[in-house]
């Protein structure tokens, strides 16, 4: 049994060294190069004529594969965009089930936003009114022929800055809007042409 087993090994590793030893088959590269001269090339397609298509052909000569021309840069960008709106559709589809789900997701966004901006301006009424005491602070020292203290222009200053940047999100939070209602009603005409189809 044991020298059976041992032959059978001996026979296997042989057959596997003789497959190894065989040269692997030959392929051919058939292509036109910049004259038109149809070319047959054991090295392989240069890479400035891969793009036109080539064929793999046998050392007998039978075509084994047809490399096609590569498609035109246009193409290449129809397939890209056309990749990208099916990305894009499918995540919609996932996110909404009707065009009443995108109303509500909308109105949920700008009311968080409105919320958001509501509590700024507010913040700035508050802020107004706190310039506006120390800013009579310091016409009373004026009128009474006393310099203003320091400490006193600098909460000025530090309220105007506060007010400054409150203002600054407040226009981001209008750009925000109109953004979100742009982008929501991008949303909803596609999502109608979806389920339309």
């Amino acid at each position: 049994m044991g020298v059976k087993v041992a032959l059978s090994s001996a026979l296997i590793m042989l057959a596997g060294a003789t497959l190894a030893a065989e040269p692997a088959a030959i392929q051919l590269y058939r292509y036109v190069d910049r004259n038109g001269v149809t070319v047959i090339d054991r090295q392989g397609v240069p890479p400035e004529y891969a793009g036109k298509g080539y064929d793999i052909l046998s050392e007998q000569g039978r075509v084994i594969k047809i490399v096609p021309p590569a498609p035109p840069a246009e193409e290449l960008h129809r397939r890209a965009a056309a990749r990208l709106q099916a990305q894009a559709d499918a995540k919609l589809l996932r996110l909404y089930s009707s065009v009443a789900d995108v109303d509500r997701a909308r109105q949920r966004k700008l009311s968080e936003l409105d919320g958001l901006a509501a509590i700024k301006r507010s913040n700035l009424q508050s802020l107004d009114q706190q310039r506006a005491t120390l800013m009579a602070q310091a016409a009373e020292h004026q009128r009474a022929g006393r310099t203003v203290p320091d400490d006193l222009l600098q909460r000025i200053d530090a309220l105007r800055a506060e007010e400054s940047r409150l203002n600054s999100e407040l226009e981001r939070y209008a750009k925000e809007r109109q953004e979100t209602e742009a982008s929501y009603q991008a949303d909803r005409e596609r999502l109608v042409q979806l389920l339309g189809k």
